[in-house]
This record gives C-alpha cells, sequence and structure tokens, in this order.
C-alpha cells in the first residue's frame, strides 16, 4: 500500500511537471514564431493597424497644403498627356508669380528631353527639306520646351522627381539637398534605391531641389502605409519628394539623419529646421491618414486658364503645390489603410501634413518588444491559472487580460503609438487551447484541486498525505494545538541601508529559500513571509504526534543551513548574517481565514502572538534558537537549557523559556552533560541569591565552547539578568511555570 501511495504521488508531481514544461514550450514556440515575424503574423498585424485607422482617422486641417490636378478635365481642355513643357513652365510662372505659391513640387518624371518640343521637330533630318532655310542653333534654342521649362524655374522654388528604376541611372548625384548623419552609421539603415530615372540635366541644373516620388519600396505590399522619408542610393542619400518640398520651401539647406541610441545603422528620427520626423529603423514613416479630402485639389485647367482668379490665389498664396494626377489613365493610383483609393499626389501631400502638425504615428523596436512582453505575460497568466484552477477560470482570466491588452492599443493609439494587440490575444489563445487539450488528456482533476488548496504553504511529503487521505480544508477555522516559528533577519534595516533594492530582494530571495527548505523538510506549513521574517506553523493541516519535536529540528536544520549560506557569503566577501528563531506550542485557530473574496490558510490566537514575542526575547537572552516551556516539554529530549522566566511585550506575567542547543544526540554526549551540570549549578547560584559567581560562570563558558560557541554570548549577558531568575527557578520547569504564572 505504501508503494501504491508513493507511486501515486510520484504519477502527481510527474503530471505537475509535465504540464508546466509543455506550457514552457509552447509560450516559447509561439513567442519564437513572432520573433521570426512571418507573413500571416505581418499581414495580421497590418491589418489590425488599418483597422486602428479607420476607427480614428487623422482630422482634417486648413494647412498650406495643395494639390494641383492634372485631371480628366484638364486632359480634355488641354490634350492628352505628356504635355509640351513649354505648358508646364506656364503652370509654373502660373503659380509662383498669379497664386503666390511658395514651392512647388512635381510628382511627375522627367527623365528625357521634350519630344513635343519644336526644336526637336525641325532639328529632324526628314524635315530639313521642307524648310526654305535651315534653323540656326539660336533658333533651335530658342524653341526647345525644356530650355523654357528651365528658364521657367530659375530663381523659384521648384522640386522635380525621380523614382526607382531597374535600368535607369546607378544613383542619385544630384547634390540639392546637404545630409548630415547623426549617430552610429543611420543611413546605411535606410531603404536602399539601386537606380533612379534621372533628370533632364538642363532641367536638373534649374530645379530647387530633387526628391523621390515613390511611396513605397517596390516589393510593398498594395496598400500604402509607410513611406521613406530618405532613401539610400549608392551616391548617396535621396530625399522623398514631400521633405524636399518642405525643404525647399523652408529655405533650408540640410537634412539630419538621426540614429538610433546604441544602435548602430538604424534611423531614429529625420530633422529638418525645427521639424523632428519619427521613424522607423529604416526611415520609413508611419502615415496617419484623414480622408480624403477634395477641397485640396485644384484642376491644372483652372491654373492655366485665361486671367487671374481671386478665390484660388486666396486659396493658393503661400502654400507648397504638389502637382500630379488624379486621372486613372496615368497610373498613379493607391490604396490607403482607410479603404480608399487615392493618387500618389495626395500621399505626399498627408505626408506634409502630417510634419506640419506633429501628428506622427510611431512604431520601433519598444513596441515589438512590448508586445512579446505582453504576450508572455498572458501566456503566462493563462499557464499559471489553468495550473491551479482550471480552463473555466483561465478563460475568464485570459479574456479579461486580453481586453486589457486591447485597451492598452488603443490608448497608446491615440497618442500615436502603434502597438500589436493581436499578437498578443490570439497568441495566448492558442497557448491556452493548446494547454487545454493537453490538461483534458493528462490531468487529475481531484488532486488538482487539492493542490489548487494547498500547494503554496504546506511540505510535498503533508500534500501526498492530503491527497492520499482526501482531506479538505473547512471554511473558518478549527481549535488544535500547534507549534509556531517565527525567524527573523537581524540588522536588516542597516543591512538595507548597504544594498541596493534589487540585491536585497535577491538576498532575501536566496536566504528564504534556503531556510523554507528546513521548514517543508519537517513537515512545516509556511504561514507568510514578513519582511525580513518567517512565519510557519506545525500540527496543520494534518495532525501529527511529534509536532514539537519537528518544529525544533526544522530550527536547529535552519541553524546549519545559515551556516553553510555564511560560508558561501564569505568566500564572495560578503559579512555573515544572523537570525533568530521563537518557538512556542499551544492551542491556536488553524483555517482559511480573510474575506470571502480573499483568504488565505493561517493560524491565529494567542499562541502566535507568544510565538513572536519569543522570538524578539532572542536579543535580550543573546541566543539565537529559545523556545517555550511547553515545547521544551514536548521536544522528547533535546538539547535544551532553561534561559530564565522572560517578561514578553504584551503578557501580564513572566514566561519561563529555553535555549534550544541541539537535538538528542547532542543530549546524549559528555560534552552536554557536563555542561548541563555547569548550567544548573548556576542557575542555583543564581536562585541562592547570590548572583553569577564567577567560577560557576566560567565552568558554563569552558563547557559550552565543547558544545556550542554560540552560548558565550549568553553567558557573557547572564550576569545582567538575575532578574530573571527567581528562587523558584532552582526547583525546576515545573516551578519555573508557576514563578512565572504568579501561581
Amino acid at each position: 500500500m505504501a508503494a501504491g501511495a508513493a507511486s501515486g504521488a510520484g504519477a502527481g508531481a510527474l503530471r505537475q511537471f509535465g504540464f508546466l514544461v509543455v506550457g514552457l514550450m509552447i509560450v516559447t514556440l509561439v513567442a519564437a514564431v513572432r520573433i521570426a515575424d512571418p507573413y500571416p503574423v505581418r499581414a495580421l498585424r497590418l491589418f489590425y493597424f488599418d483597422y486602428l485607422q479607420r476607427l480614428s482617422p487623422r482630422a482634417p486641417a486648413d494647412l498650406p497644403v495643395r494639390i494641383v490636378d492634372i485631371d480628366e478635365t484638364s486632359l480634355a481642355a488641354l490634350g492628352q498627356w505628356p504635355w509640351p513643357r513649354d505648358r508646364l513652365a506656364e503652370l509654373v510662372r502660373r503659380l509662383a508669380d498669379d497664386y503666390g505659391a511658395s514651392a512647388i513640387a512635381f510628382d511627375v518624371l522627367f527623365p528625357e528631353p521634350d519630344r513635343l518640343s519644336v526644336s526637336r521637330l525641325l532639328a529632324d533630318p526628314s524635315v530639313a527639306p521642307l524648310l526654305a532655310r535651315p534653323p540656326t542653333p539660336e533658333t533651335l534654342a530658342g524653341l526647345d520646351n525644356d530650355a523654357r521649362f528651365a528658364r521657367a524655374m530659375e530663381g523659384r522654388r521648384v522640386v522635380l522627381g525621380v523614382a526607382e528604376s531597374a535600368t535607369g541611372w546607378p544613383g542619385a548625384p544630384y547634390g540639392k539637398a546637404g545630409f548630415v548623419e547623426i549617430g552610429s552609421d543611420p543611413g546605411r539603415g535606410l531603404v536602399a534605391l539601386t537606380s533612379t530615372t534621372g533628370v533632364v540635366p538642363v532641367l536638373e541644373a534649374a530645379a530647387a531641389g530633387i526628391g523621390g516620388i515613390n511611396v513605397a519600396p517596390s516589393d510593398a505590399s498594395d496598400v500604402v502605409r509607410t513611406v521613406p522619408m530618405v532613401w539610400r542610393t549608392p551616391d548617396g542619400p535621396l530625399p522623398n519628394l514631400s521633405l524636399e518640398a518642405l525643404r525647399v520651401a523652408l529655405g533650408e539647406s540640410t537634412v539630419r539623419v538621426v540614429g538610433a541610441p546604441d544602435t548602430e545603422g538604424a534611423v531614429a528620427e529625420i530633422d529638418l529646421g525645427d521639424y523632428r520626423i519619427p521613424t522607423a529603423s529604416d526611415g520609413q514613416l508611419w502615415i496617419h491618414y484623414r480622408h480624403e479630402d477634395r477641397g485640396l485639389y485644384v484642376s491644372a485647367a483652372d491654373i492655366l486658364a485665361p486671367g487671374l482668379r481671386a478665390d484660388l490665389r486666396n486659396r493658393l498664396a503661400g502654400t507648397i503645390v504638389l502637382v500630379g494626377s488624379s486621372a486613372a489613365g496615368l497610373l498613379d493610383i493607391r490604396a490607403t489603410p482607410l479603404g480608399e483609393t487615392v493618387p500618389g499626389v495626395s500621399i505626399h501631400a498627408q505626408i506634409l501634413e502630417q510634419i506640419l502638425t506633429g501628428d506622427f504615428l510611431v512604431r520601433g523596436d519598444f513596441q515589438a518588444g512590448l508586445e512579446i512582453i505582453a504576450f508572455v505575460c498572458l501566456s503566462g497568466l493563462v499557464v499559471s491559472v489553468m495550473s491551479m484552477t482550471g480552463p473555466v477560470v483561465s478563460m475568464l482570466a485570459g479574456a479579461v487580460a486580453t481586453a486589457l491588452t486591447l485597451t492598452t492599443s488603443w490608448i497608446f493609439f491615440t497618442r500615436g503609438m502603434l502597438f500589436d494587440a493581436t499578437f498578443p490575444a490570439l497568441g495566448g489563445l492558442a497557448v491556452f487551447f493548446l494547454l487545454a487539450g493537453y490538461q483534458f488528456v493528462i490531468a487529475d482533476r481531484e488532486k488538482r484541486l487539492i493542490r489548487k488548496s494547498f500547494l503554496h504553504y504546506v511540505a510535498p511529503s503533508v500534500l501526498r498525505e492530503i491527497e492520499k487521505s482526501g482531506h479538505r480544508t473547512e471554511l473558518g477555522g478549527q481549535i488544535r494545538p500547534v507549534t509556531v516559528m517565527f525567524c527573523d533577519l537581524r540588522n536588516f534595516t542597516p543591512l538595507s541601508e548597504t544594498m541596493s533594492p534589487q540585491a536585497l530582494v535577491a538576498l532575501l530571495n536566496a536566504l528564504f529559500g534556503t531556510l523554507s527548505d528546513c521548514i517543508l523538510g519537517e513537515s512545516g506549513t509556511i504561514d507568510k513571509f514578513i519582511g525580513d521574517s518567517i512565519m510557519a506553523f506545525w500540527n496543520a493541516p494534518l495532525e501529527m504526534p511529534d509536532y514539537r519535536r519537528r518544529a525544533c529540528r526544522a530550527a536547529l536544520a535552519m541553524r546549519q543551513a545559515l551556516r553553510d549560506f555564511n560560508r558561501r557569503r564569505q568566500e564572495g566577501g560578503a559579512a555573515p548574517l544572523a537570525v533568530a528563531v521563537g518557538l512556542c506550542s499551544g492551542p491556536a485557530c488553524v483555517g482559511n481565514i480573510g474575506s470571502t473574496q480573499r483568504f488565505s490558510y493561517s493560524v491565529i490566537g494567542d499562541t502566535v502572538n507568544v510565538a513572536a514575542r519569543i522570538e524578539a526575547s532572542c536579543r535580550h537572552v543573546d541566543y539565537d534558537l529559545v523556545i517555550s516551556d511547553e515545547t521544551c516539554e514536548g521536544a522528547g529530549g533535546m538539547a535544551t537549557l532553561p534561559a530564565g522566566v522572560i517578561a514578553l511585550k504584551g503578557k501580564s506575567g513572566r514566561l519561563p523559556l529555553h535555549l534550544l542547543v541541539g537535538d538528542e544526540t547532542l543530549a546524549a554526549t559528555p560534552a552536554f552533560a557536563d555542561l548541563a551540570a555547569a548550567h544548573a549549578a548556576l542557575l542555583a547560584g543564581l536562585a541562592g541569591g547570590g548572583g553569577a559567581g564567577a567560577e560557576a560562570l566560567e565552568r558554563c563558558r569552558t563547557a559550552a565552547a565543547a558544545v556550542d560557541p554560540g552560548l558565550a554570548a549568553f553567558y557573557g549577558r547572564l550576569p545582567a539578568r538575575a532578574a530573571d531568575f527567581p528562587a523558584a527557578l532552582s526547583a525546576g520547569p515545573a516551578s519555573m511555570a508557576a514563578a512565572g504564572t504568579g501561581e
């Protein structure tokens, strides 16, 4: 039968260990999936961020940003695209001079000379025979549309665009914007452009700035969520069109690329003048979209129409004008997280608006790391709650944690930070279902309920007995005899002043772990940890006939464990620690104590109070292990010595206490017999009124050195404690008790 019980207990422990191992493996596996970040995880995260933007898009604002649209109306009125560049020259003059635009940026490419230029037509050899006289170079130059366009740009703030091209120029050696990199080579982390479309040289020379018109890398998804603010090319950085337009409008010469602290090759922000633009580590800006606003658009046909319209001047004066096209045939239509399709030039406008208002969305390594931490915490909650309760409670706990995660994500979003709640929530749900399946297969429901009640405060051996007998704790409590222990770390306050909180917690954890093993090893129940103290008791929840002896053995084991602990500390150069232990035996109420919502298995009563006072008396008698008279009587042959009849705080009479010197083996040695005899003689002298005679005291000290050197302090303090040894003390323990109670 004993073998069967041991086998059942072993199987239960194996199941518990297996559950924790499986839970840890599942959490680790799912966390590894997040770190690898495969496409389904990324897609779900991006969809969630899109949903957040749909719930709370950026509010529209009247900002100095406008769009001149080469729309269907303009194409119908002025002809198909591309237009002759003399018409674009007229557009620039009208915008800058007539309508007061601060800067003009073309979301249009000019990689080749204008094929519609009159100069090119006249220079064609097939046309020469039709001419009465061949045109001179001067005549051709005057009829060159590119030259006209360049002259229109001179002295005006005009930005031209380039785009990524697999067969274009190898780099972007334009030199319009200066760049300064601050940090550990942040430019190395920028999104790369291997080649660009280039700009006609005469136009490039006349332009005030050159910017990249791409709103996303070539391998990005159809929905535009992030846009590189600066591109990395073989010949140096290339600003985004919107950033370059703002630079030209502000009259700034330099863009600052600021690196992330302590991270090489990562960007933290792009700075331009007084504007700070937070980006991802590769220099991309997360766009916080507003709904498409057609009020920002002005048809190019209206700008080129004869006459001056006052309403248009009011709308365009002092603004940054982006020239682009919403015509479907020109294939510059993009999708946004709001579910809208907009021309690419609209995205550049939204970027400018965000920079001007400072309304940014930020996502970096901090948010990604926080998501993994949230998942681990949520999954850890699921695992821990499932191990203690069951699927229903753990599901409720997980639901609360998920709601908290979603709320946190929403609060972060309202403050401009993108925190993904899908992975912590769905990852935690995956952990729950996998563990529920595992638990359904292996869990023993009855033993799990018992372990939930007792696992945290009883020894494994006691728990096995509870499982074997099917014992249940009662609501409330019951009176039974117990032995209560209080253990306190001496000189804790001075020690805490010399250590950091983290180091102090680590020390207490290590010390409590060592001392707790001694208590649990003697089937004790740890009630609580109180600061630098431990409270424990014996004879509950299960009765044991030798509970007082077990408590004394635990105290002696704690003394030896502390010596080993101090030896390791001294080897590392640290000062030794000292503890004091008080034991008291008597009746107490044991049971579930607290409120209906929160309670703990504990013990209360006068015995508990006396045990705490006995522990405090260790300082008075100058010895580390002090026990009550009843504990001494029930210890059954332990090596003990009377410590006197001590006045305890809160007690009306004095109580006889004893020193716990050692176990039964020590009590049977001749050395302890000599000490006990010398101690009795010394107490007889004290009881006779003669005080602590020098000869008797020296005999005790000599005998104590062979038994326990710690007794030297006790005997050194004894002459000053004559009041603790009344005349009745010489008659023995029974008389001591009578003296203590006044009988």
